[in-house]
């Protein structure tokens, strides 16, 4: 199955400098910006696209259960996962299950522009956190 970078998902403490830095320094403009208290997300997402390429940036709106907070506390800000698009996200699994490749299974949604994902098991997939993605309803980027 084809897999093509989708968006590298960034941790980080200060959303608004985050932001500053993206779409100043790096020539980024924000795509789009929201709150998703959702269980297994609670973070607030800034998308920058640049140069047709996206990064998702994350920051923790709960620092006690948002998943965000938790890998900051391990690790610190940085790449928190890497996401690739799949043709199709059903199909993309039943591959995954041929692979001996389990998945996050909470981690399972639809986010709110249609994007359905699913990160990977990081200890399958050499302890980086993996999301495949598909975009059931086309979507222009």
């Amino acid at each position: 199955m084809n897999k093509q970078l989708d968006h590298i998902g960034i941790a980080v403490r200060r959303l608004d400098e985050s932001i500053t830095f993206y779409t100043t320094i790096l020539g980024g403009k924000l795509f789009d910006r929201y709150r998703s208290e959702a269980q297994g997300v609670e973070s607030e997402i800034a998308v920058i696209d640049i140069n047709n390429s996206r990064v998702e940036l994350l920051m923790p709106t709960n620092n006690t259960t948002s998943p965000i907070a938790r890998f900051m506390k391990q690790k610190g800000k940085g790449v928190h996962h890497i996401a690739y698009r799949v043709e199709n996200l059903d199909d993309a699994l039943e591959e995954l299950k041929t692979q001996n490749i389990r998945i996050m299974e909470e981690t399972l949604r639809i986010n709110k522009h249609g994007r359905r994902l699913v990160y990977l098991n990081p200890a399958d997939t050499e302890g980086t956190i993996i999301e495949y993605c598909d975009y059931p309803i086309h979507i222009p980027r």
